[in-house]
Formats: C-alpha cells, structure tokens, sequence
C-alpha cells in the first residue's frame, strides 16, 4: 500500500446507553503486535467491566492489510464487527478500537448493542485529526558545516522533517523522506545543488504526507 488514511494521535470517548457506559479509546499502530498489547494493556486498566471489544485494521511486516476484531463475550456480531465495520467504511488503516462496557443492569438487545458500539466508535473518531501516510525513507544525510542553512532551507522548503542532528567532523542529520522527494533530492545532488558528503537510507517507513485532507 502506498498510502493510507488514520489518525494523528489518540483519542477516547463514551456513551451511555441505558445505563450501560461505553469507553470507546482509539489508537494510532504500527504493528499486529503493538495492537495486541494495547489491547492486553486496556483489559486490565479496565478490568472491573464486563466486556472489552475491539476491532484494528494495520499493515503487517510483508505489506499486507490485516483485520481483527472481537466481541469479548458481547452475542456474535454485535460489537467487534460494528467497529471494523466503522474503520473499513472510513478507509481507516493503522488503527485500533477498543470499546469497553461497563454494563449498566438493562439487556440491549443485538439490535440495541450494534448501534451502542457503534456511536461509541463514530463520537470518538468524531473528535479525531486525520492525517495521509504514504511510503517514505528514514535516512542519515552527512554534510559540511558551510552547507547547514542550505540544507536546512532545502528540507523546510520541501517540508521534510529533520528527526535528529548531531555535529561532529561534519554535521549528521536524520531525516525522514517520501520516495518522490528523496529522488528530488538525488537530482538536487547530482546537479550539485546539495553538496552531501553521504546519503544513507537506514530503513524504510510510512511518513506523514504533507496534504491538507
């Protein structure tokens, strides 16, 4: 996948429908195995309720999407589902939703459960910033110190987030890059408008693209 659609950072809601709360919290992942253990970390924050439901969309290690969810107890497809449902319908990727129940003494219903984990889901995502990650490089760029404010000006220009410098014999940085612009900058360099003493790609990683959605 070349891009895809989340959420900038973390958010948490809750509904209460007769009687009966649902915390919905929603986090931003990276991983299968990063969605597993918030979902290990939130069953025992709460762990005084009834039931922790959870849906996640995310792309794995070889680049393939994987959707998970569960209903924790709550009748087949009432509560898991719903969620992913959500996610799905939203183009939403790299996320994962928890909705904790705390159950309030009065049967819903699986008609009455689906719309509660749902508006649980949808007034939380409601509150949520979106952002557009597309397939970018993490890379260490080796510089002289004549060369700093033209590099510096060359990344603001260009919106490319430096990560980390450090000044040593030259002067290192860390930088994160979308594959279009780290072939701009090859061409800056081979038309010796960058002066780079070393280009080094460290890893490959999605990065936040720079759009207004």
């Amino acid at each position: 996948m070349e891009e895809f659609k989340t959420i900038k950072e973390n958010i948490s809601g809750q509904i209460v429908e007769k009687k009966s709360k649902f915390v919905a919290n929603i986090f931003y992942i990276d991983s299968i195995e990063e969605a597993e253990e918030i979902i290990k970390n939130t069953r025992k924050k709460y762990y005084d309720a009834k039931h922790n439901c959870y849906a996640y969309v995310v792309i794995d290690k070889d680049g393939n999407i994987v959707e998970r969810c569960s209903d924790d107890g709550e009748p087949s497809g009432t509560a898991g589902q719903p969620i992913l449902s959500i996610l799905k319908g939203n183009n939403l990727c790299n996320i994962v939703v928890i909705v904790t129940r705390y159950f309030g003494g009065i049967l819903l219903g699986t008609g009455g459960l689906v719309r509660a984990y749902s508006q649980a889901t949808t007034n939380a995502l409601m509150q949520a910033n979106y952002i557009i990650k597309e397939k970018g490089k993490e890379i260490k760029v080796i510089i002289s110190y004549s060369e700093i404010e033209n590099f510096k000006y060359f990344c603001r220009k260009n919106n490319i987030k430096i990560l980390k410098e450090e000044y040593l014999d030259n002067v290192e940085f860390i930088i994160e890059i979308s594959n279009e612009m780290l072939e701009k900058m090859k061409s800056n360099l081979d038309k010796n408008y960058l002066k780079m003493t070393k280009l080094d790609i460290i890893n490959e990683k999605y990065i936040e693209k720079n759009i207004n959605i």
